[in-house]
């Protein structure tokens, strides 16, 4: 086996426990993202921007924005292109502003692109709502790009789109759109199907919105509460609005529209401070010391909440902090309460929802009911534990079938007394019988009533693929678990149960880096389930009873904020070395040979294909 890498070691533990893509709890059902025409429309001070994607099977009704230079036939005769954009934004694509006037249109950039994959898991499923199919994307992935601006002056009350329509006022084309007043998305991704009239409240875009009950967004509070309750931890994570927190805050910014880049980081550390005071959290009755876990500006995206990861110029109206307060438990709480203060004009009910290991459980808070309140009512669960790994759970027992036994003593005894009879030159007839009695015992009964016993260590000297994935998934799911213990002497001692030597230390330095990390904006995940895929064992001479496995596992790890749900799952190839002390397993080194990232939502025998 070749030489432990330690440092790799620690790296695939913070792989899954620091670095997680978001893939969202909540998924557009609709299936319009998947549409085969896609208009994104963006309405800003003063014009309207549209990107937009054409299939290339619909051309047709899109034909005044495909270049000249794009036809084959010359001889086609084509009005110029400023008389094919006026057509185009009076009779196909329509802005309509609340005085009934159709907006012009500029083209700023038309090109051909392959259309951008928006994920959707259940495309190609069944809508369990409404018993509908989700639409699938064409199999076909050209599309005509264009850009589009429709300028207008002044702050108009309502902007209609009109997406092309038939003479009988229907669509011409399958057309998904998603729509945004400056950077707060006002709808997921819906069907344009028929004009559609956009309400504007230019003071606050958060409340813009359309006639059209079914054109809304999922996320739409601008002040949310959540509640996570977890053995070890409590969380009490916050989604707040700057624009709200004037009211209750000097925000000590130098300008009233826009915080400044410069200004992020403290404006982001003094709402933190603000909010460790508000909102107090019990904990079975007890208040306490709350740890400012994290305190970071989000986005409302198409797939919900989504970490701003690049420091930008952000306005102040559409501006959104997440704040994450931390309480560290004795185990699993029976009562967690939040007592809520924070109202506005506006907001006088507050989403809350208080996640445990059984799920969510959705509410809301008004004044006149502000506290918020989760009882442990999990029946059935056992918060996940550490214990050492011993050898006679993992190794399979000595079998010893009773009757045969008995069979061989009673030859033993007949062969003695069989010679004792033989120097005596005395008749041995009966000892003789005794034998053969035994020996068919020990044939007929061996099939029946066996006794098993543990193995001695001394009698260990082969690992089965069976007994080998056992004793990984043992082990591992030990070193896994020791990371949701909060406090770092827990980790340590947690971790000794099932790492010994060098490597012991190494993991336990590196799991306060990854406290580190994720106080700087990571995230702590948990690791949900591991599964041994192959495991091959090899003894090691030189060490005892020490054995090297070559293995192959994935790891899950998720982790919930702001009622998002962020999952990843990873595939490990390494050398394992695992040594027996004290009657336990113990990993004391490991090699990591490969690692790459799976879909977590992919068939489980992809795994085995991929490798």
């Amino acid at each position: 086996m070749n030489p432990v890498n330690h440092c790799q070691f620690t790296l695939f533990i913070l792989i899954i426990a620091v670095s997680l893509p978001a893939y969202p709890d909540w998924i557009n059902l609709t299936g319009a993202e998947t549409s085969p025409n896609i208009a994104e429309v963006y309405v800003m001070d003063n014009h309207v921007k549209v990107k937009l994607e054409v299939y290339v099977g619909d051309l047709q009704t899109f034909e005044q924005l495909i270049p000249d230079d794009w036809i084959e036939d010359r001889d086609i005769e084509r009005p110029p292109l400023e008389q094919r954009i006026e057509h185009f934004a009076k009779n196909t694509l329509k802005f309509i502003t609340d005085d009934g006037r159709s907006l012009p249109a500029q083209l700023k950039l038309v090109e051909p692109r392959k259309r951008v994959d928006r994920r959707s898991p259940f495309a190609g499923m069944i809508n369990p709502y409404t018993r509908q199919r989700v639409t699938e994307p064409p199999a076909d992935k050209r599309v005509l790009y264009a850009e589009i601006v429709y300028p207008f002056e002044g702050k108009p009350a309502s902007i209609t789109m009109v997406p092309p329509l038939d003479d009988q006022g229907r669509a011409e084309v399958t057309l998904g759109f998603i729509a945004y007043h400056k950077a707060v998305p006002v709808i997921d991704f819906r069907y344009l199907g028929a004009p559609a009239k956009l309400n504007l409240d230019w003071s606050d875009p958060w409340y813009s919105k359309f006639d059209n009950p079914n054109l809304k967004r999922h996320h739409k509070s601008a002040l949310m509460s959540f509640l996570y309750v977890e053995p070890y931890e409590v969380r009490h994570e916050v989604l707040i609005r700057v624009k709200d927190l004037e009211q209750w805050m000097d925000l000590g910014l130098r300008g009233d529209e826009y915080i400044e880049v410069d200004e992020l980081g403290p404006l982001k550390q003094r709402i933190g401070a603000f909010l460790l005071a508000k909102n107090p959290v019990k904990v079975d009755g007890e208040p306490l010391k709350p740890i400012l876990d994290r305190s970071t500006y989000v986005t409302v995206g198409i797939t919900g909440i989504q970490i701003l990861e690049q420091p930008q110029r952000l306005e102040i109206s559409t501006a959104i902090v997440g704040v994450i307060i931390a309480y560290l438990t004795e185990g699993m709480p029976q009562q967690v309460s939040v007592d809520w203060e924070l109202f506005t004009d506006q907001v006088q009910k507050v989403p809350a929802t208080a996640t445990d290991p059984a799920g969510p459980l959705p509410t809301y808070l008004t004044p006149d009911d502000n506290v918020h309140t989760w009882t442990n009512f999990l029946k059935n669960y056992t918060p996940p534990t550490v214990a050492q790994v011993s050898v006679n759970e993992t190794v399979n027992k000595l079998s010893m079938p009773v009757g045969s036994v008995a069979g061989l003593v009673v030859i033993v005894i007949a062969l003695g007394w069989l010679v004792q009879r033989h120097r005596r030159q005395q008749v041995y007839k009966i000892p003789l019988l005794l034998v053969v009695a035994g020996l068919l015992t020990v044939v007929v009964a061996y099939p029946y009533a066996h006794y098993t016993i543990d193995r001695p260590t001394a009698l260990i000297t082969r690992l089965s693929n069976d007994e080998s994935k056992l004793l990984l998934q043992s082990l591992l799911r030990n070193v896994y678990r020791s990371f949701d213990f909060r406090d770092e002497s827990d980790v340590y001692d947690k971790l000794a149960l099932s790492v010994q030597g060098d490597l012991l230390e190494n993991l336990y330095l590196q799991n306060r880096k990854s406290f580190a990390v994720k106080k700087a904006g990571g995230a702590q995940a948990r690791v949900k389930a591991i599964e041994i895929v192959e495991a091959d064992a090899e003894p090691l001479a030189a060490k005892g009873k020490s054995f090297g496995i070559k293995a192959k596992w994935t790891a899950l790890g998720s982790v919930g904020h702001w009622g998002h749900v962020h999952t990843r799952k990873n595939f490990y190839v390494a050398l394992v070395s695992v040594q027996v002390i004290d009657g336990h397993w113990k990993i004391t080194g490991l090699e990591l040979l490969e690692e790459k990232r799976l879909d977590p939502f992919a068939k489980p025998d992809s795994v085995e294909a991929s490798s």
